[in-house]
């Protein structure tokens, strides 16, 4: 039996999607990294975890007992309000990322140029394997995001099946440590074209996103588990190389608005700093959350 939430317990988990909707839609940041923060991570995963396509079988054998139960173990009202805070911060903050594109360019992928670097710094720090071992799998996975990044802005299309895949890809990011959905959105070439769809409210391309990702998470989220579960280290080893490589994407961006100018670099160490405080953040309530099992 899930616990009765509150309008108190409500209005916090809805804020709670505010963040992460807001973190999510920034290229680097990740809104999970933002659901362990504020405490709610494990919360969301079991949730996930028990959305299975059994729910609609039921639904259709007419089990509606079972039908009930599954619903009840996916937590419902948990999901459906910060699905609402995170849809709610993607709208507002599509308007303002674009406006920030189009008038400061250089600064903004500059922004996510310092976030990534820094990103990827973080998730290497978590790697425990071999010297030897850690840098193959970096090469590797650096040389597959650097062959992604050469790739010519837009050449991946922005047809539905393209978005779709995108969904599928981008949202499942969030199980894994670090990795930042909107980033990799960023890197298939949607980025802005989704920004955009968000803001025009399009609902041809946000529901295949959606749809996408939620087809993704039913797929893939159990395998990603139990990649990252028994293969940490190597999981851990291709994604810093995968977004090391693909930040040549950022670098084009940036020498195409400006080059490295100062304010471009200014905002570089912005990125690197807004990651180290959200990271000082995630360890002390790592460390918290350690005490309370001691």
């Amino acid at each position: 039996m899930k616990p009765r939430i509150s309008p108190g317990d409500a209005i916090g988990i809805f804020l709670r999607g505010l963040l992460m909707g807001g973190s999510d839609i920034i290229p680097g940041v990740s809104g999970g990294t933002m659901a362990f923060i504020t405490g709610i991570y494990g919360r969301l995963i079991h949730a996930i975890a028990a959305v299975r396509p059994q729910i609609g079988l039921r639904l259709i054998r007419g089990d509606i007992g079972g039908f009930k139960r599954e619903v009840t173990a996916a937590d419902p009202v948990f999901l459906i309000l910060l699905l609402a805070g995170i849809g709610t911060a993607a709208l507002l903050m599509s308007r303002a990322i674009l406006h920030i594109l189009d008038i400061y360019p250089g600064e903004a992928f500059g922004l996510f140029f310092g976030i990534i670097i820094a990103s990827s710094i973080v998730i290497a720090i978590q790697i425990e394997t071999t010297k030897k071992d850690a840098i193959i799998f970096i090469i590797a996975g650096f040389c597959v995001g650097y062959l992604i990044g050469s790739l010519p802005v837009g050449s991946f299309g922005h047809s539905l099946p393209m978005i779709f895949t995108t969904g599928m890809i981008a949202l499942c990011a969030m199980i894994l440590p670090g990795i930042s959905g909107a980033y990799l959105t960023l890197v298939l070439g949607q980025y802005e074209y989704m920004l955009q769809a968000l803001r025009d409210v399009s609902l041809p391309e946000i529901i295949a996103f959606i749809a996408g990702g939620a087809l993704g998470i039913l797929l893939f989220s159990r395998i990603l588990r139990y990649l990252l579960d028994r293969y940490t280290a190597t999981v851990l080893a291709l994604l810093t190389g995968l977004m090391l490589g693909s930040t040549r994407t950022l670098v084009e961006r940036i020498y195409d608005a400006q080059g490295f100018t100062g304010s471009v670099i200014i905002a570089c160490a912005a990125g690197v700093l807004l990651i180290a405080a959200v990271e000082h953040l995630r360890r002390q309530k790592r460390q918290m959350v350690l005490k309370k099992r001691s």
